[in-house]
């Protein structure tokens, strides 16, 4: 402390401005480049907030320049000095108006060479990143991330406050309920040989406070699932999580457009429109092949089926014949771009996410060349280019196969297809609503049907009948927010009635001994009267991630995992000695050599 004895901070160096000309201040930083030009010298100093130019001449005191010179990059420094105005400004920067003139430099602490440049922290590898991630968080890109990080939580906070929300906090060390991922568990040394799971959401702790009266509930929860990682994902995870009682879907949906609303003029100055659009989950699946639509720009998928019943091209009477379909996307103007090389590679794509072929038509001359030609009658290509309103320049790609999987794969396509014509706009913000999910949806390997959603979701009322009778029309009360693409949360109204809830868990193969030792005291809260709810929790991390328009969630966390779940600058996880082991009562078997 004596190194910073009788001075305090009077601004950060991101924070100055040319109004603050003539103005004695007090700045803590951290050198991040030092210029030395014989009787001009500068620094360039780094904080939080920004970065500003340090400068000295031959006014300043020797001693002071001299100290100034010793300095390296990456020293911690405290500078007072007086603001000027710069004679070479750099526009580039918020400071570039501005310089402070130094009075008095002290070293704080000096720091060996770091392995990389701080400023450009985005070049090196990824694992050396991680491994100084202290170091990579000084970076200024990663820093107004995390900062961006805050402010989402800040004005979560302050919209649901004003909205009568009471923040509760949730266990993280649960009983194991199943909730779609693998639980993290925890041991219990007191209760040997018994285990805590970590909370893969606070879903039943959230409704069983519905049933205790605290009718809006919100918590910046965090979540963990054991589950194989993927840029958007994380083992460990914020949501934005939410409880409401005695309303229904709507209110639930308003309430989480005004939080974005509020969020995107707050932080990005961008108004978006209200209401946010619904689509139903059919819609979505079959206008774009995606539960979760990137709705920024068209090449809708069209169902060509009738048209494609007609012709004699045995692969799409084959798709038919067994119950599928036969589906096109048009891509404007892009036969320039897609050789016959390229719908080569495009081909072996769709064959990787499942498709068997892809069928073509390419229209880059005066005639267009179709892939399967020689199977179609006079007029038939003429009625289908027609029927798709392609024109000269346009190239079309069709898909045949069962209609889930022929849409999953054209909706792949899709996007492969505009990101490779770079049609899909980067300033635009579009948020939409998915409704009447499927509540069930049919596992081929095993042949039964699986749920959705969580256990605890309400299937519409008029789908109830179907509970017992043909579970592909039950559709679920349930809701998802979608943004460009990305899915940022989940909802649903929830099950509220005893009876109703223990049917559900024995839809989903359940037997009433493991209903009671899992759920028991769910069931057993509902025969105690609770009012309709519903809920969501809209996810943090991933919002943060589209709003700082990174590439990864590593790149808005402050210490994030890699794909095989570790840490990489601490090491975890880790092993544990054999007295913890023994305390927890557990044995480490050896892994067998293949």
């Amino acid at each position: 402390m004596d190194k910073i004895k009788g001075l305090k901070r009077t601004d950060y160096c991101g924070a100055l401005r040319l109004s603050d000309r003539e103005k004695e201040v007090t700045l803590f930083g951290w050198a991040q480049r030092r210029r030395d030009l014989g009787n001009l010298l500068f620094i360039d100093m780094r904080d939080r907030t920004g970065i500003v130019q340090i400068s000295f001449n031959d006014k300043t005191d020797r001693k002071v320049f001299e100290k100034a010179q010793s300095v390296r990059s990456e020293y911690v420094l405290a500078v007072r000095g007086i603001v000027r105005e710069r004679e070479s400004k750099n526009f580039a920067i918020s400071t570039g108006e501005i310089e402070v003139e130094a009075t008095e430099l002290r070293i704080i602490s000096k720091a060996q060479t770091p392995p990389f440049e701080i400023s450009k922290a985005n070049e090196v590898s990824e694992e050396t990143a991680l491994k100084y991630r202290y170091l990579n968080l000084r970076n200024e890109k990663i820093t107004q991330n995390i900062i961006m990080r805050h402010k989402i939580a800040k004005i979560a906070r302050e919209y649901f406050y004003e909205n009568g929300f009471i923040e509760i906090e949730t266990p993280m060390m649960i009983k194991s309920t199943p909730e779609g991922a693998r639980d993290y568990v925890v041991p219990s040394r007191i209760h040997n040989g018994k285990f805590y799971a970590l909370p893969q959401s606070p879903q039943i702790y959230k409704q069983l406070l519905m049933v205790a009266g605290f009718d809006r509930y919100i918590q910046l929860a965090r979540c963990f699932r054991d589950e194989d990682l993927r840029a958007d994902r994380q083992p460990e995870f914020t949501q934005i999580d939410l409880e409401m009682s005695f309303v229904d879907t709507s209110d639930i949906m308003e309430m989480a457009e005004g939080f974005i609303k509020r969020l995107m003029r707050e932080t990005l100055g961008i108004e978006i429109e209200s209401p946010v659009p619904r689509m139903t989950f059919a819609q979505a699946m079959n206008s774009y092949g995606s539960d979760k639509p990137d709705t920024r720009f068209a090449m809708l998928i069209n169902d060509i089926s009738e048209w494609a019943a007609k012709t004699d091209f045995p692969v799409f009477k084959s798709a038919l014949e067994s119950g599928g379909s036969v589906k096109a996307i048009v891509a404007e103007n892009a036969a320039g771009e897609y050789t016959r090389k390229k719908i080569d590679k495009l081909t072996e794509y769709v064959k990787g996410i499942g498709a068997k072929g892809l069928a073509y038509i390419r229209w880059a001359d005066d005639a267009p060349s179709c892939s399967f030609a020689k199977f179609l009658k006079d007029g038939e290509l003429e009625t289908l280019l027609e029927k798709l309103n392609a024109k000269k320049g346009d190239c079309i790609f069709i898909v045949s196969d069962k209609t889930n999987l022929a849409l999953s794969v054209m909706g792949a396509l899709r996007l492969s297809v505009a990101k490779t014509l770079g049609i899909i706009p980067e300033n635009k913000w579009n948020y939409v609503w998915i409704t009447e999910m499927p509540f069930f949806e049919y596992d081929e390997e095993s042949g039964n049907w699986l749920a959705m959603h969580h256990p605890f979701t309400m299937p519409l009322e008029e789908c109830l009948p179907y509970l017992d009778t043909d579970k592909s029309k039950v559709r679920a009360e349930a809701f998802d927010l979608v943004l460009n693409g990305t899915e940022l949360s989940s909802g649903s109204m929830r099950i509220t009635d005893c009876e109703l809830q223990n049917k559900m868990f024995e839809l989903l193969g359940m037997e009433q001994e493991e209903i009671d030792a899992k759920f028991g005291f769910l069931v057993e809260a509902y025969k105690y009267a609770s009012p309709p709810h519903g809920g969501m929790g809209i996810g943090l991390d991933r919002l943060a991630m589209l709003i700082c328009k990174a590439d990864s969630l590593r790149d808005v966390t402050a210490f994030p995992k890699v794909q095989n779940a570790s840490e990489l600058m601490s090491g975890a996880p880790s092993d544990i000695d054999n007295i913890q082991l023994g305390e927890l009562g557990i044995a480490i078997s050896a892994k067998e050599d293949n």
